[in-house]
């Protein structure tokens, strides 16, 4: 029996060098004539945002802008945004930047159209209303929130991340310029990098995984297995860029088909407690995710499978020796970003453990990995690593 998929692409995606130059254009298409731009401070030093609102201007779009966002927004964040908007009175959002502005904005038209505070929204489907029309320009590629129905936003008392996610939060638009990518910092792209990776492998095993959602795995996987050290040691490689932000994208819309795992569940508790940025967290953990979960035959033969597709193995070799592999490459994208590879190397010590397990087993994510894990699951992936 062929397994069944429910496919809706909501988001137009326009890739290209310089597609920023089309901004104006395309927003004034989606008849907005009054857009907030949601961005942050290193944007705005970098040029980006000038030069994204004159194609606002030249098309006759009024603007206003928010550039306080913070790295791992916060409700505060999404407050003073929403304060900004409420007094502006947009008729449509334009995100520019990382996931944290992007986040801010969907989090900011979830305020705007439907009243509240974002702790409302924190589940699937708690829009009360039709949402004003979004924009998103990923500067970064990681995230994947462009092409994603869903905000990340942390509650500032409690540390807990929250994903607020509703159909009507999607993107109307995504602008993906590999330009705007090309002023990343170096742990920028090392860590978005490594979280578009992380969404690759993670969404290829998921309980929910179907193929559609498996078509965009494998691309997303086999564009940033190939790209992902090219920026690394070359960043100003336009071609390399414009990978990463398709595989980005790509990743983006295959958590929207199947969901995330455990590997999330478990950073997300090291970015809340020991501010270590998510994609870095992503990709410590994710190699001992990879070979818990392929002790169980399915997600075994699914990572085999992306071991396959960027050449780490033949169609006949051994599978489990084809896993291993994949386990130690993803690793070796840790190292090649010199980035730390164990716990202990980030000063998080086993007194920590069980409080980071206990937190890892209330995500979300937890519960669409391809075997179940529990509290002590978790605990022993967080001793290996």
């Amino acid at each position: 029996m062929s397994q069944p998929f429910d496919l809706q692409i909501r988001t137009r995606i326009v890739f290209g060098d310089d597609s920023v130059e089309r901004l104006g254009k395309l927003t004034a298409e989606l008849g907005v004539k009054r857009a907030l731009v949601v961005t942050d401070e290193g944007l705005v030093g970098a040029g980006h945002v000038d030069r994204a609102e004159n194609f606002l201007r030249r098309a006759g779009v009024e603007f206003a802008r928010f550039s306080d966002v913070h790295e791992n927004p916060t409700d505060l964040d999404v407050e003073s945004c929403a304060a900004v908007a409420r007094e502006f009175a947009p008729d449509g959002i334009i995100g520019i930047g990382g996931g944290s502005s992007i986040d801010v904005a969907k989090g900011t038209d979830f305020l705007l159209s439907c009243g509240g505070k974002i702790q409302d929204y924190w589940g699937v489907g708690k829009a009360t209303g039709e949402m004003l029309p979004l924009i998103a320009v990923p500067t970064t590629a990681g995230t994947g929130t462009e092409t994603q129905s869903f905000a990340l936003i942390t509650d500032h008392e409690t540390k807990q991340k929250m994903a607020c996610g509703d159909v009507r939060l999607s993107a109307k638009l995504a602008i993906l310029d590999p330009v705007l990518s090309l002023t990343m910092p170096p742990l920028v792209t090392a860590c978005t990098g490594l979280d578009t990776i992380g969404h690759a492998v993670e969404t290829a095993v998921t309980k929910k995984r179907n193929p559609i959602s498996s078509f965009f795995s494998e691309k997303a996987f086999t564009l940033a297995a190939r790209s992902f050290p090219r920026v690394l040691a070359a960043p100003t490689d336009i071609e390399a860029r414009g990978d990463m932000l398709r595989a980005a994208a790509f990743g983006g819309l295959a958590i929207e088909n199947s969901m995330l795992g455990a590997a999330h569940s478990l950073a997300n508790p090291l970015t809340a407690r020991f501010d270590v940025p998510h994609g870095q967290a992503v990709a410590m953990m994710l190699p001992h995710v990879v070979r818990f979960n392929a002790e169980a035959l399915a997600p075994a033969e699914a990572y085999f499978s992306l071991a396959r597709a960027i050449g780490l193995c033949g169609e006949h070799a051994d599978m489990f020796q084809a896993v291993e592999a994949l386990a130690q490459t993803l690793q070796n994208y840790v190292a090649h970003a010199r980035l730390p590879l164990s716990l202990a190397e980030l000063g998080i010590t086993n007194g920590h453990l069980p409080e980071l397990a206990e937190e890892a087993a209330r995500q979300w994510t937890a519960q669409f990995n391809p075997r179940e894990v529990g509290e002590k699951d978790l605990l022993a992936l967080y001793e290996q690593a």
